[in-house]
């Protein structure tokens, strides 16, 4: 392994059937056109809802696999996502990666300065891709000292919104290349 890349962690986030397909639960338009980019952080939750956002809940009624159910078709990578003997598996249940689960232990262990992170966020009826964006300030807040995002590697509702949320992040500081541009940086 290159030198450049012992202390950085490439983060992929919810890349999962719920998300993606087309009759995915929770699906979101431009999702579909990202899997390319994205060559491992997973959301599941509790088939009944025990574990999800009290204004999500309503989608995880009697008798109904709600979205990212652990143990259904929904919560599996999407087609052309394998885990691979080094990756390591971290499951969320709420926007950050970070939030209640212990990814950042796991990244000072490993020694991790950088993160590069490629996610795929819902907008959850919401006009902000909340799992790129709570990671990403989250990463920001735990003082990781080069935080990337690679554009297109990542999605929300609308353009407009992904847009809107790029320029955010780009004004803490955080770089955004084209999945080109990375592969052919020094980073």
């Amino acid at each position: 392994m290159a030198d450049k890349w012992k202390q950085t962690a490439l983060l992929v986030i919810d890349m999962q059937n719920d998300f993606i397909r087309e009759d995915g639960l929770m699906r979101v338009d431009g999702g579909k056109a990202i899997v390319p980019n994205v060559i491992k952080v997973v959301r599941e939750h509790d088939s009944l809802g025990r574990d999800v956002e009290l204004f999500r809940q309503h989608l995880y009624s009697a008798g109904k696999v709600g979205p990212t159910s652990k143990g259904s078709k929904g919560a599996e990578l999407v087609d052309g996502l394998v885990m691979k003997e080094r990756d390591y598996k971290v499951v969320k249940t709420r926007f950050s990666a970070f939030f209640n689960t212990h990814l950042h232990s796991f990244l000072q262990t490993e020694g991790i300065k950088s993160l590069v992170i490629v996610v795929f966020a819902a907008s959850l009826g919401v006009q902000t891709p909340n799992c790129i964006r709570q990671t990403v300030f989250d990463a920001v807040a735990l003082d990781y000292a080069n935080v990337s995002v690679i554009v297109d590697a990542t999605a929300a509702a609308t353009p407009d919104v992904h847009v809107a949320n790029i320029f955010d992040m780009k004004n803490i500081g955080v770089e955004i290349p084209t999945l080109q541009e990375w592969s052919e940086s020094d980073a």
